[in-house]
Order: C-alpha cells, then structure tokens, then sequence
C-alpha cells in the first residue's frame, strides 16, 4: 500500500519535494499558509510520513526553531515526521524529547533556488539523521529512503552529524564564494584576467568551477551582485560562526570566520545584494554585528 505522504511549508523547498511526490504517483497532502493548501491542516494526521519545510531562521536573538515547534503538533501520532529545514546540531534530539508521540528524523535538503526541481527529483546525496539509535527509529529511516529518490549516495546517519553536514556544506561554498571575490578584486590590481584565472582554477578537479562567479544573482532575486547571498549562505555562515565561537575554544578560528563574515557582508551591502535577508540576521539593511 502506497504511503499518504505529508508536506508542511509551502516555500520553494516544500513546493519542489511535494511536486516531486505527486509526479511520482503518491498521495500526497499540503499544508501551508497558502490559502489553497491552508485547508488542509487537519489531513496532515492522517499522513504516515510528513516532510516539514518551514523557516528557521538566523536573527539577532539566534536560531529560531519556533515554526518547527507549532506544526510539529499537527503530526498524528506514531507517523514520522522528517525535517527538511535547516536545524542548529542538537536540534532534532530536543524536538523529539517534546514530542515522544511521534517520530522526528531529519534529512536535510540540498536544493539549489535555481533548480529546485531537478535536484528534488535527482538527489546526488541522501542523508536521514536519527535523533537515538533505535530499531524504532532506524525502520522509520529505512521507510523515509522507500519513498525518496534514489540517489547516489545515502547514508543513515546521527542527527547532529546530519544536520552539521547540511551546515558544513553551505558554509564550505560561502567561503568559495567569499574567497573567488577577493581573488577578483587582487586580479585586477596585478593587471590580470580574473576569467582566465577562474578557468583556470575550475581546471583543478579538486576546486570546481561552482561558486567561482564573482557577479552574480541569488535566486532569492534574480538581482545581480557580489557576494554569498541567498536564503542559505547569509544565515548559515552566521549561525556556524556563532556556533563555532561559543563551542570551540578557539580565538583564532573564531576571528577568521568572524573577518569572512564581515567581508562577505560588506560585498553584498556594496553590491546592493539581497539587503532585506542581511537585515533578517543582522536587524537592518547592511547591518553587523
């Protein structure tokens, strides 16, 4: 018997993975706050299996997690629950300690704004984090792989490890981006061709051409600018430099991610660069911290 499959948020992110469902043949339930999907927050009990998509945001007071906590609830009980927002380490280990009814995994998404709906139906990676070690909670995993797509690479995983891969990630290509800029700007004071510099670097296997770009547009826009822009790379470089100050003791670490923060914002307030999601992290248009 084919599973009812579940999607809470209605965003670019739970949008793509609900269509991808649908294409595929299952039954699939939306909710969000979209006033066709809104009608339908009650059916979301009646799912086996519910993927949850909604923002968890990076502010000036921290990582809010507070949208995960009131749809959670709408979850029947013993379904499974598999998190697809971006989650702070430790975070899906304290969403099941409230709610023990259900089960909560997490696997995180790796969606590009741009091609949202290939990479949903196309995965090169699936990681589903288990928030304890249990046959309870590794059949659940097992049953979230059934209905996914196959990818190239899965693995069950913990759920800090998998929600500190999804940060890792998105941090990893900031820094590329932050890196490939400041790159730019060196290749113009020596004369040279930033273009022939970059290929040549993509030529490196173990560099890539991804993330290279210096003007680029965020899909949250389509605006042209420079910088790591974005709905990821502005909140997640921010919330893994807070979390690595407070974490590890480490004065040097902390002040390189701090200067790559600093740096990174000042190309996307110069470049005029998605300001209102700066002004979601940092309080105001442009601003710092």
């Amino acid at each position: 018997m084919t599973p009812r499959i579940g999607f809470i948020g209605q965003g670019w992110i739970g949008k793509n993975y609900a269509d991808d469902f649908e294409q595929r043949g299952f039954d699939v339930v939306r909710y969000g706050l979209e006033p066709e999907y809104a009608g339908n927050k009650e059916a979301i009990k009646d799912c086996s299996i519910v993927f949850i998509a909604v923002p968890t945001p990076t502010t000036q007071a921290g990582f809010d997690d507070s949208a995960l906590r009131a749809v959670l609830p709408l979850v029947g009980k013993g379904a499974t629950a598999v998190i697809k927002s971006t989650l702070l380490p430790g975070t899906t280990e304290a969403l099941q300690e409230i709610f023990p009814d259900i089960l909560v995994l997490n696997s995180p998404e790796f969606l590009r704004e741009a091609n949202a709906a290939y990479d949903a139906a196309h995965p090169v990676r699936t990681f589903i984090g288990i928030p304890k070690d249990t046959p309870e909670h590794r059949a659940a995993a097992d049953a979230v792989l059934a209905v996914l797509p196959e990818s190239s690479y899965t693995r069950i995983v913990s759920a800090r490890e998998a929600e500190l891969i999804k940060y890792a990630g998105n941090v990893f290509l900031a820094l590329k981006v932050v890196y490939a800029n400041m790159l730019y700007d060196l290749a113009g004071k020596l004369g040279a061709d930033y273009e022939v510099v970059k290929e040549g670097l993509a030529a490196d296997p173990r560099i890539g051409a991804s993330h290279l770009s210096v003007m680029s547009a965020s899909g949250h826009t389509n605006t042209p600018g420079r910088g790591a822009g974005g709905h990821c790379f502005i909140k997640d470089l921010e919330a893994l430099r807070r979390m690595y100050a407070s974490e590890v003791g480490d004065t040097a670490g902390a002040e390189l991610l701090l200067a790559v923060v600093k740096k990174n914002n000042d190309l996307l307030t110069q470049s005029g660069k998605d300001l209102d999601l700066l002004a979601g992290v940092y309080g105001k248009e442009g601003g710092m911290l």
